[in-house]
């Protein structure tokens, strides 16, 4: 029995037929999503440009997902959005949302339609690296666009970005706490919103590497998540960050972040040096003492982040995952049962399962051992960059080039016909 179903998407003058559309220019920040992006390419057997790391001149295309007819007893679909990332998803009842490096797809799971949403028609910049759900309200973190958000009852956007406060034009995440404070990771440091007017300046704080004496060890903040007692963690280029009660914590690879560089270095495949494509990734590896490192690792630099029950865990670029209890750090390696060292995302579901995504497929950790799933599982590419949870019982996991929808779990594939 078939159960393969594809999707195709196209670009056409900007316009998403089932997809994808132009990309916008972007501010000087882009060099950097660029480099990141090249250097997870070149890993590929088939060489894949994706939102994560590359090198100049590599001729990039799609993994074509696996044509099988599978006799398990769960099926799974394709969503194709061509040569984009799918860096974000967010499961908000019947609407699937999808954040692409072409714009936000907003996709009816009951009437199987969408709407395509990018800088013609709200965003500031199609890039989109975060979506959330927060008053009721869709939040969308751009590349060079800032803060978009979208009022569901109103079918209208408003869009927040440097002049209104944010810290950077580059917004990798965002938190509600339980206090009802507004948090948002930019690449210019952590910006702070106190009580629930966004329109009012006064009510907006950045905090930098600067005016926190170095608490917050780097300006380029990439996650945020809530731990007990009103904690805000965060995950920097330079290390994990604390914000507790108005006073600052961090530790980095020096404190156990991150495995050892002489552990981890035959598993690396991403052979590109970020650092010779880049001026801010050059000036971050002199200042991680990196110099003599010429291929993609940095233990400092914490890609995902993911609070659960007590411990931090992070997602570190080369360096594995790694889980500090407050006091002490474990990281689990390829040597662990990890299938790369590379983590891009980090979710748990509702049966308290972490899920990660690598630069070599999606792997399930259950509290013991580690299950790795692939392109040959049913994965649209294996460098996986985002998962949500329908209410109907789906996973859906972005990738690069498209999206995965899984229906009844995720099985490997152990019969074809």
């Amino acid at each position: 029995m078939k159960n393969l179903r594809i999707f195709g998407i196209i670009s056409v003058t900007g316009i998403l037929i089932a997809g994808a559309v132009t990309i916008s220019q972007m501010m000087d920040q882009q060099e950097v999503v660029t480099v990141i992006e090249e250097a997870v390419a070149t890993q590929q057997e088939t060489p894949v440009k994706t939102d994560i790391a590359p090198v100049p001149d590599v001729q990039t295309t799609p993994q074509s997902p696996p044509e099988t007819e599978i006799t398990e007893t769960r099926s799974f679909d394709h969503f194709r959005v061509g040569k984009r990332n799918v860096k974000a998803m967010l499961a908000d009842g019947p609407i699937m949302w999808v954040g692409t490096s072409g714009g936000v797809i907003k996709y009816d799971i009951i009437k199987d339609s969408y709407d395509l949403f990018d800088n013609t028609n709200g965003l500031l910049s199609n890039g989109v690296f975060h979506l959330s759900k927060i008053n009721n309200e869709i939040w969308v973190g751009t590349y060079g666009g800032g803060l978009s958000i979208f009022n569901p009852e109103k079918n209208t956007w408003k869009n927040y970005n440097v002049p209104q406060g944010v810290g950077d034009a580059f917004i990798y995440d965002t938190l509600k706490t339980k206090s009802g404070d507004i948090w948002l990771a930019t690449w210019s440091g952590a910006n702070k919103i106190s009580g629930n007017d966004m329109d009012d300046l006064k009510n907006w704080d950045l905090f930098t590497v600067e005016n926190t004496d170095g608490g917050l060890p780097n300006n380029w903040v990439y996650g945020l998540t809530e731990g007990d007692n009103g904690d805000v963690w965060m995950a920097t280029e330079g290390g994990l960050a604390l914000y507790r009660n108005n006073h600052w914590s961090n530790w980095n690879h020096a404190d156990g972040l991150g495995a050892k560089y002489e552990d981890v270095v035959d598993d690396i495949t991403i052979k590109s040096d970020p650092a010779a494509q880049s001026a801010h990734h050059a000036r971050q590896k002199t200042e991680m003492g990196l110099e003599d490192v010429s291929v993609a690792y940095n233990p400092n630099y914490i890609i995902a982040l993911l609070f659960s029950e007590g411990n931090v865990w992070t997602g570190t670029w080369g360096g594995g995952l790694s889980v500090f209890d407050g006091a002490n750090w474990k990281t689990f390696t390829v040597d662990d049962g990890l299938p790369s060292n590379h983590i891009f995302m980090l979710e748990k579901d509702e049966a308290g399962i972490i899920w990660i995504g690598t630069s070599k497929g999606l792997t399930r950790y259950d509290g013991k051992s580690f299950e790795t799933f692939t392109r040959n599982d049913g994965l649209f590419s294996d460098n996986v960059f985002s998962m949500a949870f329908s209410d109907y019982g789906e996973t859906w996991i972005g990738s690069f080039g498209g999206v995965a929808r899984f229906t009844g779990g995720l099985k490997h594939i152990t019969s074809l016909e």
